[in-house]
Parts: structure tokens; C-alpha cells; sequence
């Protein structure tokens, strides 16, 4: 009795180290890695999705900021299965032996995928690049031309109105300031507030 009890002992013993080699390695998802380009590009690449992965690389150069994204199954290839950690640094070398991380890279291949299938390559379906100067510059521009436009505005109004109030000339007692009276309460009614001096004047002609 004890025997066979302790064989069941063994064979459970067995069977979860069994298990646990058969169990698969995580995979090195939601990562970054930093690295510099030939050119001294400071760089980092993050990497996120499980069967199908996604791959972003983002670089900062001289007064630019540039960008890309790869997709891809490298888990189709048994390599990266078993070290997916080796897989993105070897990616990592290759793209510090580039002067520029996104450009002449369409597809991303490593040594130890070499045998894998074509939809374990991780293709470049994205990119583009952002000049932090021109962006500056295009921004000051904007605050220029408002700043400009509003000092119009402003000049425009106090301008207005005393460029018009010597156009009207004085008139006479009696009849004549009862059409003036009159062609006020027309051109309050008929005209915008700060035309109403030049339409006063206009309809005193009209009037007579």
C-alpha cells in the first residue's frame, strides 16, 4: 500500500513539472527599449498586442521628432516563442546601425526569424515626422496676424465715427432743425448706431 502510494506521489510529481515546461514564456509586451540611431537619434521602441504585435518607434533629432509603426506575427516564428526578448534587441541592433530609425526600413527581419514565415515580419504600415521649429514659427504667426487684425478693429472704430461728424453741417433754426429731427429718428430707425450721424446727414440732403 505504501508503495503504490508513493508511485502516485512520483507521477503527480511528474506530470506538474511536465506542465510546467510545456507552459509558454510571457512575452515581453508593453516593453520599451531606448537606443540611439547612427546618427545619434535618441530613440525608443514600445511593443503592445499578443498574436498580432504592434510595434512604435518614436525619435527625437535636431529640432524634429519623427515617428513609426510596425505590424506583424512574429509569434509565427518559434524563436521568438521562446525569447521574445532577443528578438526586439536584435530589431534594436539593426536599427542603431541605421541613421534614420523609420526611413529604408519597411520591413523589420532579425537572424533568428530568418526561417519564419512571411506574417512573422513586422511590415511599416505608418509614419511621419513633426519639424518643432516650424511648428513654433507657425504658431507665432497666427498670434501676429490676430494681434495685427484686433489693432485694425480697434483703430478701425475710433476712426469711424469723427471722420463722419464733420460731414454735418449746421443748420438753421426752425425748419431747418426740425429736419434735422426728423432725419435723426429716419436714420435710427433705417441705420446701423454708428452710421447714424452720416445717414441723419444723407436724408437732411434728400429732405431738402
Amino acid at each position: 500500500m505504501k508503495s503504490f502510494a508513493l508511485l502516485f506521489l512520483v507521477a503527480i510529481c511528474g506530470m506538474g513539472g511536465l506542465g510546467q515546461k510545456l507552459k509558454p514564456k510571457k512575452r515581453s509586451n508593453g516593453e520599451e527599449i531606448n537606443f540611439r540611431t547612427k546618427t545619434k537619434d535618441v530613440c525608443t521602441m514600445s511593443m503592445s498586442g499578443d498574436e498580432e504585435m504592434k510595434l512604435r518607434i518614436e525619435c527625437r533629432s535636431q529640432g524634429m521628432s519623427y515617428w513609426c509603426e510596425f505590424t506583424g506575427k512574429p509569434s509565427a516564428c518559434r524563436a521568438f516563442r521562446n525569447n521574445p526578448k532577443m528578438y526586439w534587441n536584435q530589431i534594436a541592433m539593426e536599427l542603431r546601425k541605421l541613421p534614420h530609425a523609420c526611413e529604408s526600413t519597411q520591413v523589420l527581419k532579425t537572424t533568428m526569424c530568418q526561417k519564419a514565415p512571411a506574417e512573422a515580419v513586422m511590415k511599416q504600415i505608418a509614419a511621419g515626422m513633426e519639424p518643432e521649429d516650424l511648428a513654433n514659427q507657425d504658431k507665432s504667426v497666427q498670434k501676429t496676424s490676430t494681434s495685427v487684425r484686433g489693432a485694425e478693429r480697434s483703430s478701425a472704430k475710433k476712426i469711424g465715427k469723427p471722420s463722419i461728424l464733420p460731414l454735418i453741417k449746421p443748420t438753421q433754426h426752425g425748419q431747418g432743425s426740425e429736419n434735422e429731427t426728423e432725419a435723426m429718428k429716419l436714420a435710427r430707425e433705417h441705420c446701423w448706431e454708428s452710421l447714424h450721424g452720416f445717414c441723419s446727414y444723407i436724408i437732411g440732403i434728400f429732405r431738402g
